[in-house]
């Protein structure tokens, strides 16, 4: 049954999913705000074809070994026909060769079993992994391990630890019977959602999983070299998997078939969630129109980003890194120098870390902030960003302020920056000429 949605009706927190051509859109609004963006394609291809989406996150190939080059301990590897993808050689304990019996070497015209780390960012190659694992909303499971573990999510409390140990062990989901299916499990936090229901969600999944690697483990070595052997579900429908339900109140769309596509999945992969899902059908007040997407989406996108106090930051991304600059802008406040800059840079640095997560940068990121005089200054915000950024899913570190006052973030790479996922993407209502977001983003003048 279809589930439609009032236009009067505005959630505070919202997973929305538009549709344009072959990709789908996926915004998640929190207060108004734009918390989360990116583009996904709606298909996924066919298997070989040669297109980019071959090289999905988290697919798994059996790959080809062009060469190895040893002097920055790495293999270059063919993961379809012309489809080259590169191997750091740092941790290949794992690594499963398929076509000759392991000697402790990765050589030239290995076929290995390979899965993608890191998707394809600017000009670099796909990066890989020979550490197998399937993942889901409430585990992940690594398949052909000879000693398995049990292992717990480091956010999970002890007492949920003992809980879902318990919980699993009535499953018959245990260390001992782990090794004999050949694979090792990890619990993720969400699953602490599950204990109103006994564990149950977390327990059909991780058996469904097992099951799974199991079968991928076994038959591996049965598959011809560029096959592929699992391909993950569509990224909007891994970040809905992913994102706690207490993060939004409404999954929305307006594309009805968009809408019945979700609903299946939402049915097998998790149905606790299902009734979040919604299909907007008002003619008289579009979806975008009601939560001001095109605007949100131009600010996504846009070079400069003010800040409540009239400060801004400027955002420029480059091909090897991305510089960003805090301004004082129109701040009129009556505080003194010190004061107003350490009002401005600690509002600057809660919405860098903001920015990062919103527009995926990744690399290196340098931070001009306003210069402070005092070092305790300097000290505290610091100490700020850094926990800000440690609360970030994808790993982001503060390194260091250098001496010329620039502050130095690394911010690992998984997936591409919202400018390469939104390049040429249209939203309709976005302006009179319809507005597309790109590489380098164009200035937005407030």
């Amino acid at each position: 049954m279809v589930k439609e949605v009032s236009p009067l009706k505005k959630s505070k927190s919202v997973r929305i999913l538009l549709k344009e051509k072959n990709r789908i859109l996926s915004l998640l609004l929190s207060d108004g705000r734009l918390a989360a963006l990116s583009a996904w394609p709606d298909e996924t291809g066919d298997e070989g074809n040669g297109s980019t989406l071959t090289a999905q996150l988290n697919s798994i190939y059996v790959g080809k070994v062009m060469n190895v080059a040893k002097n920055i301990n790495a293999a270059f590897v063919e993961l379809t026909k012309g489809q080259r993808a590169f191997l750091p050689l740092s941790h290949m304990e794992s690594a499963r060769i398929l076509n000759r019996k392991p000697d402790g070497r990765i050589l030239a015209g290995d076929e290995l079993l390979v899965q993608v780390d890191r998707e394809a960012v600017k000009t670099k190659e796909p990066v890989l992994t020979t550490e197998i694992s399937l993942a889901g909303r409430y585990a992940v499971v690594f398949p052909g391990k000879e000693r398995s573990r049990l292992q717990f999510s480091g956010k999970l409390s002890e007492d949920s630890r003992l809980q879902i140990t318990e919980a699993l062990a009535t499953a018959d989901i245990r260390e001992d019977s782990l090794t004999s299916h050949g694979c090792s499990l990890i619990v993720r936090t969400n699953a602490e959602e599950t204990a109103e229901d006994d564990y149950a969600p977390l327990i059909r999944e991780a058996r469904g999983l097992i099951r799974q690697a199991e079968e991928l483990w076994q038959t591996a070595g049965m598959r011809t070299c560029y096959s592929c052997l699992y391909r993950p579900e569509s990224g909007y429908l891994t970040e809905i998997r992913d994102t706690p339900q207490e993060a939004y109140e409404e999954i929305l769309t307006d594309d009805p078939a968009l809408y019945e596509q979700i609903r299946t999945w939402m049915e097998h992969s998790c149905p606790e969630a299902l009734p979040a899902l919604h299909l907007y059908q008002d003619t008289a007040v579009s979806l975008q129109s009601l939560y001001g997407l095109p605007a949100k989406i131009r600010e996504a996108c846009g070079k400069r980003v003010w800040l409540k106090s009239g400060g801004y930051l400027v955002i420029e991304p480059t091909e090897a890194l991305t510089v960003i600059d805090v301004n004082s802008g129109k701040y009129a406040g009556k505080k003194g120098a010190r004061d107003t800059f350490r009002l401005i840079n600690r509002e600057a640095a809660l919405e860098i870390a903001r920015q990062l997560r919103l527009r995926n940068l990744s690399g290196i990121i340098l931070v001009d902030f306003i210069s402070m005089e005092k070092k305790e200054d300097e000290k505290e915000l610091l100490q700020l960003l850094s926990a800000e950024l440690k609360k970030d899913p994808v790993k982001a570190v503060l390194v260091d302020m250098t001496p010329l006052g620039l502050v130095e973030i690394t911010r690992k790479k998984v997936l591409r920056s919202i400018y390469e996922q939104l390049a040429g993407f249209t939203v309709t209502e976005a302006t009179a000429e319809g507005a597309a977001c790109g590489m380098p983003p164009k200035e937005v003048e407030s």
